[in-house]
């Protein structure tokens, strides 16, 4: 029977040049070799399993305020669709590519898998920019890429939400086109705004149980956040509402960061100077260092991993790869205990082995940040209800999913013989539902 890295060698073979993809597929398949030596039926299942199921790009055509005509690529990858419709995120984002969406669509096969949701995994945006546009011109660009899009989802089939550069009003506009398109007023798209749609805690979702999980950690093991210092990168929705948690946990949120630089505060910032956050990034999209004064610092071009010699806990909710060996290094010198994932894939495979040989806890981006598409999956059930949850039963229900993600990693690190290791946990967990899915569907065949 093939091993693992054969599997491995057979996609880089087909995709030599997709960077992130590879990562992403070398980051799961090296961590799966224990569920492999156990239960070795499971590697026929790796060369479907790493072929998404349909990949889809289009071009997207749309016209600058000045009256000039514009061409984006769009992308969608339809990559499982084993436990339910294929489900995940748009990013527009220049640095969009195949490449990318393929990473994020693999990764999200097993996030979903782990929220206990019926939801499969996709991934799509465009290279398309929002930053500096007006709104006209992005709704004109959501209306170019959604007419195409239009054609290869639904709420049975696959399920869009938002990701970096696709926050309220671009799914607002995106939704819009896709009634006119279609006449039909359906759960087609998550991340709505609440009253047309849209689920109560969704904008909070991913950043808040980013930290219930951390909690869920914490209370495991006899701790609490009180007290603790935080490192948070990042400053949109993900870094927002994981500050805010934490401070209401009790512990001291030291930084925000954005690509021209971090701010920090040596005291914590304040539940009011997390809503100017809020303020500065969702209202006036401006940048972080707006924010700098007598008590707030600002540090051009770093990030905040080695900016404090003190640090309990680093939550990177910016953007992949953003903590690299050195910055990992410096974490482990601050002291830090625990690195719980926003961001889709932002540590690299150097720096997930200092974790390791360091004994810092690594919980990754598929179990940290699913609260994000858990409540999407609420979102969803309740569209196809006919019903709105109060914010307190989805955050209830939020914080169930969270607790059980905990859990379920840890105790199948345990079972497999590596307590602790959350990352074989969380992969393992989700990459054995799917697979145990593909099989029984005849998409693998376990003789």
């Amino acid at each position: 029977m093939a091993s693992w890295k054969q599997a491995y060698d057979g996609v880089a073979q087909r995709d030599p040049d997709q960077t992130e993809f590879l990562q992403a597929v070398d980051e799961v398949l090296e961590s799966l070799e224990p569920l492999f030596e156990k239960y070795p039926h499971y590697l026929k299942v790796l060369p479907a399993l790493c072929e998404p199921e349909r990949v889809i790009q289009f071009r997207c055509p749309w016209q600058d305020d000045a009256g000039n005509m514009q061409v984006a690529r769009g992308f969608r990858v339809q990559y499982n669709q084993g436990i339910g419709p294929y489900k995940g995120g748009l990013r527009f984002h220049p640095s969009v590519n195949l490449s990318i969406i393929k990473f994020l669509g693999f990764e999200q096969i097993f996030k979903n898998a782990l929220t206990t949701l019926p939801m499969g995994g996709g991934k799509g945006g465009s290279d398309f920019n929002p930053k500096g546009k007006s709104d006209g011109e992005v709704l004109r660009f959501c209306q170019s890429f959604m007419t195409e899009l239009a054609k290869h989802i639904g709420p049975d089939c696959d399920v869009p939400a938002g990701d970096i550069g696709v926050g309220g009003r671009e799914i607002g506009f995106l939704f819009g086109q896709y009634k006119r398109l279609t006449n039909c007023h359906q759960g087609v798209l998550t991340g709505k705004g609440y009253g047309w749609g849209g689920s109560l805690i969704r904008p909070e979702a991913t950043g808040y149980g980013c930290v219930y999980a951390l909690n869920e950690f914490l209370i495991d093991n006899g701790k609490s956040m009180t007290g603790k210092n935080v490192l948070i990168s990042g400053s949109g929705n993900v870094a927002q509402y994981a500050a805010e948690k934490v401070i209401e946990l009790g512990g001291k949120v030291l930084s925000f960061s954005d690509s021209n630089g971090t701010i920090t505060k040596s005291t914590g910032f304040t539940q009011a100077e997390v809503q100017q956050v809020m303020h500065l990034k969702n209202k006036k999209r401006g940048r972080c260092a707006e924010l700098a004064n007598s008590e707030i610092t600002f540090h051009a071009g770093k990030r905040p991993w080695g900016l404090f010699k003190a640090v309990d806990f680093a939550l990177p909710c910016a953007t992949q790869n953003e903590i690299e060996t050195a910055d990992a290094e410096s974490l482990v010198s601050a002291g830090c205990s625990a690195v719980f994932e926003g961001a889709n894939m932002p540590s690299t495979p150097d720096a997930i082995r200092v974790y390791k040989e360091k004994s810092v806890s690594y919980f990754p981006a598929k179990a940290a940040n699913a609260g994000g598409v858990a409540v999407s999956g609420l979102e969803m059930a309740q569209n196809s209800a006919r019903l709105e949850w109060t914010r307190e039963e989805v955050d209830n229900r939020l914080k169930g999913i969270m607790k059980s993600i905990y859990t379920t990693c840890r105790d199948t690190a345990a079972d497999l013989g590596h307590p602790g290791d959350f990352q074989l946990g969380a992969n393992a967990a989700g990459f054995r539902k799917v697979a145990d899915s593909m099989i029984a569907q005849g998409m693998v065949f376990d003789n």
